[in-house]
């Protein structure tokens, strides 16, 4: 009887090693992941035909097309956009910034939000546009 319990315990896999390994890309995959950053509007941007892709953007503003500023799915006082872009500059120095302005929305707030971006040092700051 003791030999039909030993060659079972042959045949049975230890499955810690692969759970491990499971893990591990999990995590692996969990910290490379690049999220997906939103305005928090819908803006109808405006067209062109020299549009490029910009890889590297670690802030994105939107301005809605009643002028209203988002950053991070949030309305932002014009005297609070500097702070705010301080804050999620600092967590991405190297990224530039990408301003998603409404076609409809008045160029004093695009400034307003770029002046800010000049005064802090990101030298990347582009317009989002729809290719036509």
């Amino acid at each position: 009887m003791s030999k039909v319990s030993e060659s079972e315990e042959e045949k049975v896999a230890d499955l810690t090693p692969m759970l491990d390994v499971v893990f591990i890309m999990l995590i692996f995959f969990i910290v490379t992941a690049t999220f997906i950053k939103e305005t928090g509007i819908e803006i109808d941007r405006p067209d062109t035909k020299t549009a490029e892709l910009k890889k590297t953007v670690s802030l994105l503003v939107g301005v809605s097309p009643d002028n209203v500023i988002w950053i991070d799915k949030k309305k932002v006082d014009i005297r609070q956009v500097r702070p705010v872009m301080e804050r999620l500059h600092s967590e991405n120095p190297k990224g530039g910034l990408v301003i998603k302005a409404d076609s409809a929305s008045k160029v004093e707030k695009v400034l307003a939000v770029m002046e800010a971006a000049r005064t802090l040092g990101i030298a990347q700051v582009a317009i989002a546009s729809e290719e036509e």
